[in-house]
């Protein structure tokens, strides 16, 4: 049986040196069945928490210690409530601005569309961006998102004849009207999963 690719697989040690070791080791064992690493797309990363990270300058094949990007979100150290070191994740910057580019391609393609009719699948794409990016810790780029649809939607509206742009209060009559949903945090790992 042949496998074309595997998606993604991630590692983490306690030691840098046994790290070093198994990426030694790692293209050798899969050889053996056949499989390859992708040269440009495997890394170490430096992700030790933040009071054990050694003072050392970070070599040119290394990004900073403390973050990495993978499935569409940024993995980083922050503080709990409690005040406890945690792994924390964020919609990555790229994820996030292709998302915003997408919603602003169909607005612009759809703005002479029934106000109701942008409503409901406008509606639609940010669900479908709170399932796929809601995960606890993720809350303010979520809002920023659903704040970024307005915007744009403002904007497309406003050119749908020569009238120029839609006034703020007009802007939030149609959103009383045709409210789009909340920025919620669907994925928690304080709670059984939302629904939308």
């Amino acid at each position: 049986m042949k496998f074309p690719r595997a998606t993604r697989l991630v590692m983490g040690f306690c030691h840098e040196e046994d790290a070093r070791k198994v990426m030694a080791v790692l293209p050798k064992r899969f050889e053996k069945y056949g499989l390859t690493l992708h040269p440009e797309k495997t890394r170490l990363v430096p992700f030790e928490r933040p009071p054990d990270r050694p003072k050392r300058p970070a070599t040119p094949e290394e990004i900073p210690a403390g973050s990495f990007d993978l499935l569409g979100f940024t993995h980083y150290w922050g503080r709990s409530r409690n005040g406890h070191w945690v792994v924390k994740r964020q919609t990555s910057k790229n994820r996030f601005l292709r998302g915003q580019q997408a919603l602003a391609r169909w607005l612009r393609e759809h703005r002479h569309d029934a106000i109701a009719g942008q409503h409901r699948t406008l509606s639609q794409k940010l669900r479908g961006h709170f399932v796929d990016h809601g995960l606890t810790g993720n809350a303010h780029a979520l809002n920023r998102f659903r704040r970024g649809a307005i915007g744009l939607w403002r904007k497309w509206l406003g050119r749908r004849h020569r009238g120029g742009e839609v006034p703020w209060e007009r802007m939030y009559r149609l959103l009383g009207r045709y409210a789009l949903p909340a920025a919620i945090v669907v994925h928690s790992v304080y709670r059984p999963a939302a629904k939308l």
